[in-house]
């Protein structure tokens, strides 16, 4: 990919077309085989749709490219997996998932969890949130939290945009939209639970009243090689530990009062449409405005369900759309916040 990067760097000042140029040509090139996508926001939506495009496939982290654009991604997806599997429905690359392989600890679990099974006796999904910094304080006790106090995540180390969305849950609610769109359930399908102890990394429930679960001491560095190195298991250099050591398996229900942000987002998300752009957007700018202490902690929730009022629709926005939509958003709540640049 370096020469990708090299080319570019030839051609700074070339206008819009040069900057999508430079966002997919590391994805499309032939030496590449694999694209890992780290990147926050939905900068990385145009690459994803290159790299699967061009036959590429995708590790991804980034959970706002299928907030926004999931019903883009996933059918390109689909599309690679059907070409391989009119060649050799047996292959492990005849699935979606493989193609788009998602490096989350919860998608990661519950890819892990469904692989050998099929989707149709499935009963639901649940995944798992630590919940944050926040989870045994009642509603009324977030007003004057600080910034630092939201940063301050019991489990994982975390850049500050995905921490104060771990306190606020907009970060589960994404994980329903993302798991929506990887497996292919309704938001009916899918839940979410509190577990403190994080080693639980998400579950499966199937029709006959089991469960699968996939477990282990919280390290990012599993789920990662796991999506570079599927169908296989490789030794890991990644946290382990023995059973007794894990600690309380405690599961507890997710408390909405606890967590206004996460039905906001999932209302907007079953409703559809050209929402997903919108929710992103708007937290970035609700996030940013927190941390630069021009709101309270207890306002991300509305600012976030008045933009989706404000711009929602029910049409599935093309590439094009979703891109003005976000700079529509992001520039009217940015001016109306007196913020700048998003976390």
């Amino acid at each position: 990919m370096t020469k990708g990067y090299d080319r570019l760097r030839l051609q700074p000042s070339l206008g819009r077309e040069a900057e999508r140029a430079a966002e997919t040509a590391g994805m499309t090139l032939d030496a590449v085989d694999l694209v890992i996508v780290g990147t926050a926001g939905i900068v990385s939506l145009r690459p994803v749709l290159a790299a699967l495009e061009a036959g590429k496939v995708v590790a991804m982290a980034n959970k706002e490219t299928l907030v926004a654009g999931g019903h883009l991604v996933m059918p390109l997806a689909a599309a690679r997996a059907a070409e391989v599997a009119a060649r050799d429905p047996a292959s492990a690359m005849a699935s979606p998932l493989a193609w788009l392989r998602p490096i989350d600890s919860e998608h990661s679990a519950i890819w892990q969890c469904l692989l050998g099974e099929r989707i149709e006796q499935v009963r639901r999904l649940v995944l798992t949130a630590s919940g944050g910094p926040f989870r045994d304080r009642e509603p009324q006790g977030v007003a004057g939290v600080t910034p630092a106090e939201a940063l301050a995540h019991p489990t994982w180390q975390m850049g500050p945009k995905i921490t104060i969305d771990s306190a606020t849950l907009v970060n589960k609610a994404f994980e329903v939209i993302e798991a929506r769109w990887l497996y292919r359930l309704p938001y009916s399908r899918i839940d979410a639970v509190i577990h403190p102890g994080s080693i639980i990394h998400s579950l499966v429930e199937f029709i006959d009243g089991s469960y699968k679960a996939q477990l282990g001491i919280p390290d990012m560095r599993l789920p990662i090689q796991y999506a570079l190195t599927h169908p296989d298991r490789l030794p890991s250099p990644g946290r382990t530990a023995d059973p007794p050591a894990w600690g309380p398996m405690e599961l507890l229900p997710l408390d909405q009062r606890r967590y206004p942000a996460y039905q906001v987002v999932r209302a907007a998300a079953e409703a559809g449409g050209n929402r997903g752009t919108i929710l992103n957007a708007a937290d970035e700018v609700a996030v940013a405005a927190f941390l630069a202490g021009a709101i309270g902690f207890d306002r991300i929730p509305a600012l976030i369900d008045d933009a989706v009022t404000r711009w929602g629709r029910d049409d599935e926005p093309a590439l094009a759309d979703i891109a003005e939509l976000d700079v529509e958003v992001r520039t009217a709540l940015q001016r109306e916040l007196g913020v700048g640049q998003t976390a």
